[in-house]
């Protein structure tokens, strides 16, 4: 399913090739909770596609700092390690899913 992307491990994961989605979130945000079920239902539907990763802003600073989080849920979306898009606020499952299938 999908991985809990921190300050660390970032690097690596957008190193394996497949193209990735990070959902910024916190425990504390409602929106986040109310993205989180959809979240993890597409990480199941487009497992082997792209790689669906959570990132906790409460633990990790240096990612959205670098991003520019301003709001969660933001969601970014990465092809060949370089970011090409990014949705803000608790959106639509069809949203999300047009921005993953741009990324194939």
């Amino acid at each position: 399913m999908e991985l809990n992307i921190t300050d660390s491990n970032f690097d690596a994961v957008l190193a394996e090739g497949l193209p990735v989605m990070v959902d910024f979130w916190a425990p504390w945000c409602g929106p986040c909770r109310r993205v989180s079920p959809i979240v993890e239902e597409l990480a199941a539907e487009y497992a082997g596609k792209v790689r669906i990763c959570k990132c906790n802003v409460d633990d990790n600073d240096g990612i959205p700092m670098k991003y520019s989080i301003r709001n969660i849920p933001t969601l970014l979306f990465f092809k060949n390690g370089e970011l090409v898009d990014r949705l803000v606020g608790a959106v639509p499952k069809q949203d999300i899913e047009d921005k993953l299938k741009s990324l194939l």
